[in-house]
C-alpha cells in the first residue's frame, strides 16, 4: 500500500504547485522539484529489495553475474533517464529532455552489446 502514500504525495505536490503557479510562479518548480526528489528516495529504498531478490535468483540459476549486473545497469540508466527528462520538460526544457531520453537509449544500446555478443556466439555453437 506504499503506491497510495506515493500517489497521495503527488497528489498533494501537483496540487501546490499549481496553485503556487499563479502567485509565484518559481517557488512552484521549487515545489515539483522537491517532490520528485522524495518519490526518488522513496522509489530508492525498493531497490535494496530489488538486488537482493536478483542475486537469490542468481543462487537458484547458474547465471553470469556481467548479465545480471548488465540488466541492474539498465534498469537504473532508464529510471535515471525517465526522472531526469520529465524533470526537464515539467520545467520547460523538452529539448533538454529529448536529449536525455536519447542518451539514456543510447546508453542502454552500449551496454546490451555485449550480451547480444554472447548470444550470437551462443547461436553460432549451436549451428556448427
Amino acid at each position: 500500500m506504499e503506491i497510495l502514500r506515493v500517489a497521495a504525495l503527488a497528489a498533494a505536490g501537483v496540487t501546490l504547485a499549481v496553485f503556487l503557479k499563479q502567485i509565484r510562479p518559481e517557488y512552484a518548480l521549487y515545489i515539483s522539484l522537491a517532490t520528485c526528489a522524495v518519490i526518488l528516495l522513496l522509489a530508492s529504498g525498493r531497490l535494496s529489495y530489488v538486488i537482493e531478490m536478483v542475486e537469490k535468483l542468481q543462487s537458484y540459476i547458474p547465471v553470469d553475474s556481467v548479465y545480471l549486473t548488465s540488466l541492474m545497469k539498465m534498469v537504473g540508466i532508464t529510471y535515471v533517464g525517465q526522472f531526469a527528462s520529465g524533470l526537464c520538460r515539467d520545467a520547460g526544457y523538452s529539448a533538454v529532455a529529448s536529449q536525455i531520453e536519447l542518451f539514456a537509449k543510447l546508453s542502454i544500446l552500449a551496454l546490451s552489446m555485449p550480451v547480444l555478443a554472447a548470444l550470437l556466439e551462443t547461436i553460432q555453437e549451436f549451428l556448427a
